[in-house]
Order: C-alpha cells, then sequence, then structure tokens
C-alpha cells in the first residue's frame, strides 16, 4: 500500500510561508505537523520536522533585521 505525505507536505508548505510571512504563527503549525508526520513515519516526516524548526527561525530573524532597518 502507497504511503501519503500530506501531513509532510502541509507542514513544508507551512514553513516555506512562515519564511515571510507570520513566523510565530505558522511555525509552531509546520513544527507539529511534521512532528506528527515523523511520529506516523512519513517518508518526508524528518525533512518536514527540521524545515518546520529552521525555516521559522530564520523568518523571526529576517523580521527582526527588517523591523530595525525602518527604525
Amino acid at each position: 500500500m502507497e504511503q501519503k505525505n500530506t501531513l509532510s507536505i502541509l507542514a513544508i508548505i507551512f514553513a516555506g510561508v512562515s519564511l515571510l510571512f507570520l513566523p510565530i504563527l505558522f511555525g509552531p503549525a509546520a513544527f507539529v505537523l511534521g512532528l506528527i508526520a515523523t511520529i506516523k513515519k512519513e517518508k518526508l516526516g524528518v525533512l518536514a520536522l527540521v524545515l518546520g524548526i529552521v525555516l521559522p527561525a530564520i523568518g523571526m530573524i529576517l523580521g527582526a533585521m527588517v523591523a530595525l532597518s525602518t527604525m
């Protein structure tokens, strides 16, 4: 039976969105979906989990740099 990667794909999308838009909202959603996907042993689960941690952090750093540069 073919394994579905729905949760991990959603987590990757949310992680990508959190890079530019609302990392405080999309980041935890990406992390939780990646964690669930990893627990369910989806093929892309670990990648989704890592991106759910790294990309929101980079998004927050970019947001802080933009906010400080406009002051």
